[in-house]
């Protein structure tokens, strides 16, 4: 009998559990251990339904699509919305190509704002199609200095996102084929890191033809997608959007694309490669002609059903698409992780700790495992408080702030001084993926960080709104209070970022240079939670006492308390349907609640709008002209 939660957000059904492992048995057999997407660039036919178009691509054993609006849009929004819900409902990952005409290089001012419409609008029709990115190529270098269209690009890319903001859909910029056009690697991991929207995306044989014939074998793809590793945020690349044909080429690049088996790109070396290197990619075939699509697609499908050849098994039970999966072996009645960086040993792997679900201890150590790129760098230099379940939903938990003694020699711990606990005592951090696996393997649900880092441990980096609900309050009113504070940050010259508390309320973080101190900070949050109670006394209230709140939403200043602690953004939570703690945009709150964002589907929402988070890493606040204008002496 299934029984669905508020607003239809979530289906539970006492079926789910078993036809999880039945799916995760199937995986198994199969060997899936790496999460590579193949697809084709095509349009659907005239005169061939959408639906059985795409029914083809499913049959054919295809898990990608990207539409070629290369040379104009063919389609109106409409006609997008529907091929994107059909596409989502065979689980196709659709992808969009942007006019070749609209480049980002172009020195006429005109033709530029031309250029940056047309963009924007395959923006717009990526959305309705549900697509994480849509792709561009930057354009020819016209004999310029390369820092010159750097600041071109630079400057158009800031004028683009300010129309595209919020939107869920990525800019994915094409690596150049020819030494005429713009744009390799290294130019793109540059920009990448100014503009948070923008995502890399590797032409295979445009790498080919600018390396002269290089991509032959399995090392020199793995040497590419090694650079890409150093070069890109985590996040960025789960998955890595490829695309990949047979062509021609002479000293200046590419000439032509060409049938698959003339030239000398294969897709094996490809496989195997971002097989061994566990790497999570989406592989189009760009090739023109039907016959070339198919060829591509033997010689991939077998390695793809293969998997590789490991003595292992897939870390995780069930069908959730992680980025990066990790294999295990058994030995004896422990699992050891393949290809660490350091020496791991995980323990009851299989037990289900979330039984609604039917996500097991695996499933948690694998989820921590795949958003360690995102996360590790909130977590660095922060003491972690265990939140321990070791027996998962259905057993009971605890805390533990020191360091037990029996981790792991690598892992590190920071000394930190406790009244509470009589003196001295080590904390223990995460500063790498496999520490992350510890703190899951220990049945840690949800990560706790302090709010301050190692060197700078009396002087918080940020301020915490923690908007919780009292007994009898709405969603709506959590919203609404934390609505409120947005408009009171802004009139005080602050930033504040919001997230999902994944529980109940929701957390707003204010960042700030480590220079005040925790009960500077605290004094400030009660301030600021005095005055928007006033403002909104029906929703709002600081009243300590929890029979007199009355179904009004709690504003707890002392969550900036020295020890205190909250969930960090992208931890789960231990809660059925395993939430997340999810950074969302101001503007998304009265469209997203607890329980929209999981270990299932965070990944296409990093995908689609990166770490909304990481301006809170960057600090470059102060609360001296708030307080001023507060009052606060």
């Amino acid at each position: 009998m299934a029984v669905r939660a508020d607003r239809g957000r979530r289906a539970l059904d006492t079926g789910r559990g078993t036809r999880r492992a039945q799916r995760a048995a199937a995986r198994l057999a199969r060997g899936e251990v790496s999460s590579i997407r193949f697809g084709v660039s095509e349009l659907p036919p005239e005169g061939i339904p959408d639906a059985a178009f795409l029914d083809s691509l499913v049959e054919q054993g295809h898990r990608a699509i990207e539409l070629p609006f290369t040379k104009d849009f063919p389609w109106k929004e409409k006609r997008c919305e529907e091929f994107g819900t059909l596409a989502a409902e065979r689980g196709l990952r659709v992808s969009v190509h942007a006019p070749y005409f609209a480049g980002l290089t172009i020195p006429d001012e005109d033709r530029g704002r031309q250029s940056l419409a047309a963009i924007e609008h395959t923006m717009k029709l990526g959305r309705s199609l549900g697509a994480p990115v849509v792709v561009v190529h930057l354009g020819s270098r016209y004999d310029e200095d390369p820092g010159v269209l750097l600041d071109r690009i630079r400057g158009r890319l800031t004028r683009l996102e300010e129309k595209v903001s919020g939107m869920g859909v990525a800019l994915g910029l094409e690596t150049a084929g020819n030494r005429s056009q713009f744009g390799t690697l290294g130019d793109i991991a540059l920009l990448a890191s100014e503009f948070g929207f923008v995502r890399p995306v590797i032409d295979w044989a445009h790498i080919h033809a600018m390396t002269g014939g290089g991509l032959a074998d399995p090392a020199a793809f793995g040497a590419v997608l090694e650079f890409v590793d150093a070069s890109f945020p985590g996040w960025m690349t789960a998955p890595l959007h490829t695309q990949f044909s047979d062509n021609e080429f002479g000293p200046s690049g590419e000439i032509r694309h060409t049938e698959y088996g003339r030239g000398t790109l294969r897709v094996a070396p490809l496989i195997r490669a971002a097989q061994e290197k566990g790497v999570s990619m989406v592989v189009i075939s760009e090739s023109r002609d039907a016959e070339s699509h198919e060829r591509i697609w033997e010689e991939a499908r077998p390695l793809l059903e293969a998997g590789v050849d490991r003595s292992g098994r897939p870390l995780a039970a069930s069908d959730i698409d992680f980025p990066r999966p990790v294999t295990v072996t058994r030995k004896a009645d422990r699992f050891v992780p393949e290809g660490l960086d350091r020496p791991l040993t995980l323990s009851n792997v299989d037990k289900v700790f979330f039984p609604d679900d039917g996500y097991t201890k695996g499933d948690l150590i694998q989820y921590y495992a795949s958003i360690a790129p995102v996360l590790l760098s909130h977590l660095e230099g922060r003491p972690i408080s265990m939140s321990r379940y070791p027996d998962g939903l259905a057993g009971g938990s605890f805390y533990e702030k020191r360091a037990p003694g029996h981790q792991p020699s690598w892992m590190r711990t920071v000394e930190v001084e406790s009244d509470s606990m009589g003196g001295v005592i080590d904390f223990l951090v995460a500063d790498s993926p496999e520490a992350l696996m510890w703190f899951a393997n220990m049945g840690c649900i949800e990560i706790h960080p302090f709010h301050s880092r190692e060197g700078s441990l009396d002087f918080p980096d940020y301020a915490i709104f923690d908007f919780d609900p009292s007994e009898g309050a709405t969603w709506d009113q959590v919203v609404a209070a934390a609505r409120l504070l947005e408009v009171a940050l802004r009139q005080l010259g602050l930033r504040g970022y919001p997230k999902l508390s994944g529980s109940r309320g929701i957390h707003v973080y204010v960042p700030l240079d480590p220079v005040h101190t925790y009960e500077r900070v605290r004094r400030f949050v009660g301030e600021v939670g005095r005055y928007l109670a006033a403002a909104n006394p029906d929703d709002i209230t600081m009243e300590w006492d929890k029979s007199k709140r009355g179904g009004k939403v709690f504003i707890d200043h002392n969550r900036n308390a020295s020890g205190q602690t909250v969930a960090a953004p992208y931890s789960v939570r231990p809660r059925a349907g395993a939430p997340v703690s999810a950074p969302v945009a101001w503007s998304e709150l009265g469209g997203l609640a607890n329980g929209d964002v999981t270990i299932a589907n965070v990944w296409d929402r990093i995908a689609r709008h990166g770490d909304l988070f990481a301006p809170v890493i960057a600090g470059g606040q102060t609360l001296d002209a708030a307080e001023q204008m507060l009052g606060i002496s």
